[in-house]
């Protein structure tokens, strides 16, 4: 048996930790069997969606640099539809509205997936320690 160092290069660890990030956001936001249908009655589908999640990603802030990626590699951060929202705008696109919706929506359905997890996890560790 050769030598095992446990030496793991910075870059190494630094991607698993990015695709972890991807496949946790992947599994959230594009989870399967969910659908949205915008104000044209236009079914949206994970595929579909998968622009969101790079928007998501890219615009929200991370430990390391303490600076969203859009703001590190463009020197700026995007406006999201929900800063429009806030500025209480007389008329706001439907398409703008419609990604508000499914971001609530997406937000919504994350917010059950961890409670009920939270719920079942509890349930099993009180089922095995008692």
């Amino acid at each position: 048996m050769g030598h095992m160092s446990g030496y793991r290069s910075k870059e190494r660890v630094e991607s698993k930790a990015w695709w972890a990030t991807m496949e946790d956001m992947l599994r959230r936001f594009c989870s399967y069997g969910m659908e949205y249908k915008d104000h044209e009655g236009y079914t949206h589908d994970w595929a579909t969606l998968l622009p969101a999640v790079q928007l998501a990603y890219n615009t929200s802030q991370h430990s390391t640099t303490g600076k969203t990626p859009a703001l590190v590699e463009n020197g700026w951060d995007p406006l999201l539809p929900v800063d429009h929202l806030k500025k209480n705008l007389l008329t706001i696109h439907p398409t703008a509205r419609d990604f508000h919706d499914m971001w609530e929506n997406s937000c919504d359905t994350d917010s059950r997936c961890i409670a009920e997890a939270k719920e079942y996890n509890k349930q099993r560790w009180d089922w095995k320690h008692m």
